[in-house]
């Protein structure tokens, strides 16, 4: 059924959530799963995700009681770091599992559902909802997938499939005691503000040169601030580039601090200058102010709408830099697109440092 806000539903003990991706994105259904959470105040939420949901959420105060990790598979998550590779037999151990749960609800948030929506209809729930594209088997509640929409809103309408009425539009992340000790450990009691940049991204089409960030970081440096730049162990060498191409000093806090320590960390910065990536989201939902820079696409679908305390910039890039393609058309067989454009350079190199600058100025002298 085509989705919109339904009555909750009778008798609910335990309600699964499947959301198995990226940082950014589990930053993105916050709002849903307090949706959740406000509407079935006595049932259990679990959230079905990745190894890494387990260690961030383990403690942390929010709407999650708990985490159930699912193996890796296609279209579900990749492999982590020492895990094998996916195998059938894995999830058919986990489907016979979960199933013993006896959950109420499961709602789909992950995505289209080509392959999702199999693995939620697997679980064997009394009422299955979420998001179904073209491609997709429908769920007992669904609502259609349509790329261009805050993803926000869009998991807020899959809570409201099941009844759950939104109590906030913003993402909102504690940081704990255990992330504010980690930070000072690694980084000490600050001589000066301090202001982080996270040059990288996994989609090399989001990253800004890191001669720009190298330009912004001498900048604020000369400005008094202690400057730090963050980074996943994939992105070493790409903060190294930022380190070189700087003139003054900047730290480099790659491979020192857990998910955790950089919760701590971004909780005691002045501004989060970054990509559009997961850090950027994290610090946002901390209430640290951010100035995110993003391609205009992804600015409909990701960037924080409030302005008090966060300047997303956006890049109006529409033509692939190599080829020429208009890769706003992808989506739009009626407007001339067709299959996507296969270069992956950048398409934000035309925002200025100036602007970046100036956001950054704007939101420290308030």
């Amino acid at each position: 059924m085509i989705g919109k806000v339904r009555d909750l539903v009778a008798d609910v003990e335990r309600i699964a959530v499947l959301r198995a991706n990226a940082l950014g994105d589990f930053i993105f259904a916050l709002p849903a799963l307090d949706a959740l959470r406000a509407g079935y105040p006595a049932a259990e939420l679990v959230l079905i995700g990745a190894p890494w949901h387990e260690r961030l959420l383990r403690d942390r105060p929010g709407p999650v009681d708990r985490v159930l990790v699912v193996p890796p598979a296609h279209g579900i998550r990749p492999a982590g770091s020492g895990e094998p590779e996916p195998a059938p037999e894995s999830m058919a151990r986990f489907l016979d599992a979960a199933r013993r749960e006896r959950f109420d609800l499961v709602l789909q948030m992950h995505g289209g559902g080509a392959n999702s929506n199999p693995l939620v209809a697997g679980l064997g729930a009394r009422v299955s909802a979420g998001l179904r594209a073209e491609d997709a088997p429908p769920l007992d509640r669904w609502l259609r997938y349509v790329y261009y929409q805050p993803e926000v809103v869009r998991y807020l309408e899959v809570a409201g499939l099941v009844g759950a009425t939104p109590t906030g539009l913003v993402p909102r992340l504690a940081a704990t005691g255990a992330d504010l000790a980690e930070a000072y450990a690694v980084l000490g009691e600050p001589e000066r503000p301090r202001i982080a940049l996270h040059p990288g991204a996994s989609d090399p089409r989001r990253r800004w040169p890191a001669d720009r960030f190298a330009a912004v970081a001498d900048e604020l440096v000369a400005e008094g601030y202690e400057v730090l730049l963050t980074g996943t162990p994939e992105e070493r060498a790409l903060v190294a580039q930022v380190v070189a191409a700087a003139r003054h000093p900047v730290r480099s806090l790659v491979g020192e601090l857990s998910l955790g320590g950089l919760i701590g960390c971004y909780a005691g910065c002045e501004v989060v200058v970054a990509n559009d990536t997961g850090p950027v989201h994290v610090a946002a939902a901390l209430g640290t102010p951010t100035v995110g820079i993003f391609w205009v696409g992804n600015m409909i679908n990701c960037a924080v709408p409030l302005r008090a305390r966060h300047r997303p910039i956006a890049s109006w890039t529409l033509n692939c830099p190599v080829c020429g393609q208009d890769c706003s058309r992808e989506l739009y067989p009626a407007r001339g697109g067709g299959p996507g454009c296969p270069h992956r350079v950048s398409f934000v190199t035309d925002v200025p440092v100036v602007e970046v600058l100036e956001a950054v100025a704007d939101l420290t002298r308030r």
